[in-house]
C-alpha cells in the first residue's frame, strides 16, 4: 500500500469556469472546495446507476494527470512541492491549446483532445521530470498493482524510471468522466455525455493551469491545495 498523504500535479479547469462546472457536476464532487455536488438534473433518471459509474473518477476529482499520484520522498514537504509548482507556473512556456471532445480511452469516457498536441506532450513531460525529485520510490506492491506484465517494454521503463507507465511518449491527456465500461454500455453513455458537453460550447481549451491535489489517506478523495495559471512565453 502506498504511503500517505499522496500528492498529484494535475490540470484542472479554473474554478467556476464552464468546464469546471461540467466535470464537477457530472462527478458529483468539486475538488476545489471538497464538497459533494448534485448531479445534473435528470441524470439519475436517465442513468440510474450514474453514481456507481462515476465512483472511481469521483475519488480523484475532475482533472487530467500531468504528474501521477506520489508519496513524498524522505525529507520533502508539501510546502516545498507547492513552492516548486508556483515557480514552474511562473516560468514562461508555450501554452498548449486543444480542441476538446468527449471520447473513449481504454474503456473509460473522458474529455480528450480531438488531435494530438506536441506542446501538451511537452508540458506533461516537463511536469514528470521537473517534480520527480519529490517522489518516493515505488514499493514492490505499488509496482505490482500496475500489472507490469501487461505493459509494453517502454511503459515498464517509464514505470521504473518515473513511477508511472503512461509518461513521456505514452502520455495521453484525458479528463475522466466514468469508470471502465463494456462496449455495449459505453456507446449510449458516450452519446449522452457528448450531448451534455456540447452545451458547454467549448471549441478550444488552453491547458494553461496546474494544480496540486492532496489525498489524505486511502479512503479520502483528492482535494486541491494550490493552483496556478501558467505564464505564456509570448508575454
Amino acid at each position: 500500500m502506498a504511503d500517505f498523504p499522496r500528492y498529484a500535479i494535475y490540470y484542472a479547469p479554473a474554478p467556476g469556469s464552464g468546464l469546471d462546472r461540467f466535470g464537477a457536476r457530472l462527478l458529483g464532487y468539486h475538488a476545489y472546495g471538497g464538497e459533494d455536488l448534485p448531479f445534473p438534473d435528470g441524470m439519475l433518471q436517465e442513468v440510474p446507476d450514474w453514481r456507481e459509474l462515476t465512483g472511481d473518477p469521483r475519488k480523484y476529482g475532475f482533472h487530467a494527470t500531468l504528474k501521477a499520484p506520489l508519496a513524498l520522498a524522505p525529507g520533502r514537504t508539501e510546502a516545498e512541492l507547492v513552492a516548486a509548482c508556483a515557480a514552474f507556473a511562473a516560468t514562461p512556456r508555450a501554452i498548449p491549446v486543444i480542441s476538446p471532445v468527449v471520447g473513449s480511452i481504454s474503456g473509460f469516457i473522458a474529455v480528450i483532445p480531438a488531435e494530438p498536441s506536441p506542446e501538451l506532450i511537452r508540458l506533461a513531460a516537463d511536469c514528470v521530470s521537473e517534480f520527480d525529485s519529490f517522489r518516493a520510490p515505488l514499493t514492490e506492491s505499488d509496482r505490482a498493482r500496475r500489472n507490469p506484465s501487461e505493459l509494453t517494454s517502454r511503459q515498464r521503463q517509464h514505470l521504473d524510471r518515473w513511477g508511472y507507465p503512461y509518461a513521456m511518449e505514452d502520455f495521453r491527456f484525458h479528463m475522466t468522466l466514468t469508470g471502465r465500461l463494456d462496449a455495449a454500455r459505453r456507446d449510449p453513455v458516450l452519446a449522452m455525455l457528448t450531448d451534455h458537453f456540447s452545451a458547454c460550447r467549448l471549441t478550444t481549451l488552453p491547458i494553461d493551469r496546474i494544480a496540486v491535489f492532496r489525498q489524505e489517506n486511502a479512503a479520502s478523495r483528492f482535494r486541491v491545495v494550490g493552483h496556478w495559471q501558467l505564464r505564456p512565453s509570448h508575454i
